[in-house]
C-alpha cells in the first residue's frame, strides 16, 4: 500500500504528518475504526490516541451518529442551497459558544482562520496581523510565516510558493508572552487588524495558557480596537462544551471552529458578534463563499455529536479519563527517571521529553525528537497509536475506558523501560 501510495499520492499522503516523517517507518493504512480501536490493512489492532487529529471525541462510528448519516445520505448528500439542518445546527453552536451571535459554515478549519482574518481586516480597515509562534492556523498563504530574527519582527514566508508580499502583513510572537504582545500593539496597535491564537495550543504539541495570557490579550484588543480571534478548531467542544473561552473565561471577537463540530466529517465555521458577523456577504462587503458549506451529511454527523456531549457527567467523564492517562505517564516518566513533561487540558494532552518547563514553541523544540520516534514505535508495536509526530496531541475519547487506560499505561511502562536514560 505504501509503495502504491508513493506512486500516485505525492509523498504517499493527503496530509504531511501522516508519512511519518518525524519518527520514521512505514505509516499505518487504517481499514475500520470501533470506540476506542482501529484497525490497519495487515488486520492489527491499536488502541487509537490520535483520534483523527481530535475529532473523534465519541469513539470511532458511534451508533447514533452511523444511523444519523444513514438516514441522512438517503434525502440527498449535497445540495448548494439552505437547509433547516443547517439553522438547527447554527442554533446549537450559537447556543454553546460565549462569543457567537452568529455563525458561517464552511468545510475546514483553515478556511474557517483564513475567513476570520479577512473578516477582521475587512471590519477594521487595517491590515497586518498577529500570531504566535507554535500556533498554527492552517495552511492560508498569510499564516505559513516562521518568526523572525526578533520577537516582534514582520516575518518571511514558511512555503515555497507564498510571496513575500503576503507574509509581510503577519507578526509573530512568543506564546505566552503577554508582554511583547502589549509592546507589539502599543507601537503598531493603529495597523494591527487583529490578533489570532489558539487559547490551549495543538500543535506544536499542548500547551496551556499561562495564567493571565488571554486575559492580557482580551484587554490589549480592546484598548487598540484590534479583533481578538480564538482559533477553536481544536478546542471548540473538546476542553469544554462550549470550548476554551469557557474553561478560561475569556471571550473572544471570533471564533473558528472544525474538528469536533463534524462529528468525524470535513467541516469547519467561524462565528462572533453579530455587527460584525453581518459585514459577510451578502448583507456586507466581505466576500466568503463555498460550494459544500452547511453540507447536510457533515451538519448532521455534527447535530449528533453535540447532541450527545449534552449528556449529563459528558465533560467530567473526558476530565477524569484524561487526568487517569496523564497522572499515569507522569509517574511512569518519574519511576524510569525519563525527563519529561505531560501537559494536559482536558481529554488533550502531550508528552514531551524534555527537562525544562514548556511555555512556547522555543521551549517545545528542546524535546528529544529521538526518544520520542522510540516512545512512538515502542507503543505503536505493542499495540498503541499516538501522533507520529513530537508536536501534536494525543486525545482521549468517551470510547476509552478505565481497562484500556490502565492497559495503555501497562504498555506504556513497558516502553519506557526500554528508552530509559
Amino acid at each position: 500500500m505504501w509503495d502504491r501510495a508513493r506512486q500516485f499520492i505525492p509523498g504517499g499522503v493527503n496530509s504531511p504528518v501522516r508519512a511519518f516523517g518525524k519518527v520514521g517507518g512505514t505509516p499505518l493504512f487504517i481499514t475500520s475504526g470501533a470506540g476506542a480501536i482501529v484497525t490497519d490493512s495487515d488486520g492489527r489492532t491499536y488502541i487509537d490516541y490520535l483520534a483523527s487529529w481530535g475529532p473523534v471525541i465519541l469513539g470511532h462510528a458511534h451508533p447514533r451518529v452511523i444511523e444519523a448519516l444513514r438516514r441522512a445520505c438517503t434525502a440527498g448528500t449535497s445540495f448548494g442551497a439552505p437547509t433547516e439542518k443547517e439553522v438547527r445546527f447554527a442554533e446549537m453552536i450559537i447556543e454553546a459558544v460565549p462569543s457567537v451571535e452568529k455563525v458561517r459554515l464552511v468545510s475546514s478549519g483553515t478556511e474557517a482562520a483564513m475567513s476570520a482574518i479577512r473578516l477582521a481586516r475587512g471590519v477594521t480597515g487595517r491590515d497586518a496581523i498577529v500570531k504566535f509562534d507554535g500556533c498554527y492556523h492552517g495552511h492560508s498563504d498569510c499564516l505559513l510565516v516562521k518568526a523572525g530574527s526578533g520577537g516582534a519582527t514582520f516575518d518571511v514566508p514558511d512555503s515555497a510558493g507564498v510571496p513575500a508580499d503576503f507574509a509581510r502583513h503577519t507578526i509573530t510572537l512568543p506564546f505566552n508572552d503577554a508582554g511583547a504582545l502589549a509592546r507589539t500593539l502599543d507601537r503598531r496597535g493603529r495597523g494591527i487588524a487583529c490578533v489570532i491564537l489558539e487559547p490551549v495550543c495543538g500543535n506544536i504539541g499542548v500547551i496551556p495558557p499561562a495564567p493571565g495570557f488571554l486575559e492580557a490579550a482580551r484587554e490589549a484588543c480592546t484598548r487598540h480596537g484590534a479583533l481578538l480571534i480564538f482559533d477553536e478548531v481544536i478546542t471548540g467542544f473538546r476542553v469544554a462544551y462550549g470550548g476554551a473561552q469557557q474553561r478560561y473565561g475569556v471571550t473572544p471577537d471570533i471564533t473558528c471552529l472544525g474538528k469536533v463540530i463534524g462529528g468525524g466529517l470535513p467541516i469547519g465555521a467561524f462565528g462572533g458578534k453579530a455587527e460584525i458577523m453581518d459585514a459577510l456577504a451578502p448583507t456586507g462587503k466581505v466576500y466568503q463563499a463555498g460550494t459544500l458549506s452547511g453540507n447536510p451529511l457533515a451538519v448532521t454527523a455534527g447535530m449528533e455529536t453535540l447532541t450527545i456531549l449534552q449528556e449529563r457527567g459528558t465533560y467530567e467523564r473526558l476530565e477524569q479519563l484524561g487526568g487517569r492517562l496523564g497522572e499515569g505517564l507522569t509517574a511512569i516518566f518519574e519511576r524510569h527517571a525519563i525527563p519529561a513533561r505531560c501537559l494536559r487540558v482536558g481529554s488533550m494532552m502531550s508528552c514531551f521529553f524534555t527537562g525544562e518547563e514548556v511555555l512556547d514553541a522555543r521551549s517545545a523544540m528542546t524535546t528529544d525528537a529521538e526518544r520520542y520516534a522510540k516512545w512512538f514505535h515502542g507503543l505503536l508495536d505493542r499495540g498503541v497509536y499516538v501522533a507520529p509526530s513530537p508536536y501534536e496531541a494525543a486525545f482521549v475519547s468517551l470510547a476509552h475506558t478505565e481497562p484500556i487506560i490502565d492497559r495503555t499505561l501497562e504498555i506504556a511502562s513497558d516502553v519506557a523501560r526500554d528508552i530509559a536514560p
